[in-house]
C-alpha cells in the first residue's frame, strides 16, 4: 500500500507579529507514523541579511548561532525563490497529500506574505496550488489537548496562565507525550519541525475523528475541566 506523505513546515519570522517575514524554515517529508524521508533547514538570504529586518525578529539573541550553523554546514542560506523550489521540487517526487504545520495559519500566512513581500506581489501564493494545508495545533487540542490526562499535567506542571488556560503549546504537548518537563522547544524551523512531526503521529495513531483544518481558536477546546 502506498504511504501517505506529507510535508511538514515550520517558520521563525522577523517584523511584527501582523506582518511576519520568514527568515527560517524548515521542512520535511513524513508519512503518519512519523518517519522522516528528507529534511531541510533554509536560511532565507533576502530576510536574514536585512540587518534592519533582523533586529525585529522576536529570537534575534540567535543570530550568532544560525551564522555559526551557516559556517559549519548544518544550515542552508538560500533566496526565496530556492527555498519554493524546493518545496515544488518535493511534491514532483512524493505527492505529498498536505502541508502540516502547527500553527498553519502563521507558517502559511508567513510565507505567503514574504513571497508577495519580496516578489511584489509578482507572485503571491507560496504552496503548491490545491495542496490542502493541515493544522497540527487544532489535531492536538481535539484529541490529545482535551484528554483528562493532559489537563491535570498542566496543572500539576502549572503550565497555566494568569487567566487559568492550559497551555497547548507543541512544546507543552511534547513535554506531555515524551513525560519530559525540561524539555525546552528550540524555535528554530527545522528542530520545531522534528517534534511536530512526533506530535502528528500521536494524533494519528489516536485513531479518532479529528478536523484537520485551520481553526485559530482551537485552544478552547482544551479549557473545559474534564469530568472526573
Amino acid at each position: 500500500m502506498k504511504k501517505h506523505l506529507y510535508l511538514v513546515v515550520d517558520i521563525e519570522t522577523a517584523n511584527f507579529v501582523d506582518d511576519a517575514l520568514a527568515y527560517d524554515v524548515g521542512l520535511a517529508i513524513a508519512d503518519r507514523q512519523g518517519q522522516v524521508y528528507e529534511k531541510y533547514s533554509f536560511v532565507c538570504s533576502e530576510i536574514f541579511n536585512d540587518k534592519t529586518l533582523m533586529t525585529s525578529a522576536y529570537y534575534a539573541k540567535k543570530i550568532p548561532e544560525y551564522e555559526k550553523d551557516l559556517s559549519e554546514g548544518a544550515r542552508t542560506m538560500a533566496t526565496l525563490y530556492e527555498i519554493r523550489k524546493t518545496v515544488f521540487d518535493l511534491y514532483d517526487k512524493y505527492h505529498y497529500k498536505a502541508v502540516l504545520a502547527y500553527n498553519a495559519y502563521f507558517d502559511n500566512s508567513g510565507l505567503n506574505r514574504t513571497q508577495r513581500y519580496l516578489t511584489k506581489s509578482k507572485y503571491r501564493w507560496f504552496f503548491p496550488y490545491g495542496v490542502p494545508i493541515h493544522c497540527i495545533w487544532h489535531m492536538a487540542c481535539q484529541v490529545i489537548c482535551s484528554q483528562k490526562k493532559y489537563y491535570n499535567f498542566c496543572v500539576a506542571n502549572g503550565y497555566v496562565s494568569g487567566k487559568g488556560n492550559i497551555s497547548t503549546s507543541a512544546e507543552t504537548v511534547y513535554r506531555f507525550l515524551t513525560n519530559n518537563i525540561d524539555f525546552k522547544e528550540e524555535h528554530k524551523g527545522l528542530e520545531d519541525v522534528l517534534i511536530e512531526t512526533a506530535i502528528f503521529a500521536k494524533c494519528i495513531a489516536k485513531k479518532k475523528r479529528m478536523s484537520r483544518k485551520i481553526n485559530r481558536g482551537c485552544w478552547r477546546l482544551a479549557q473545559r475541566k474534564p469530568r472526573p
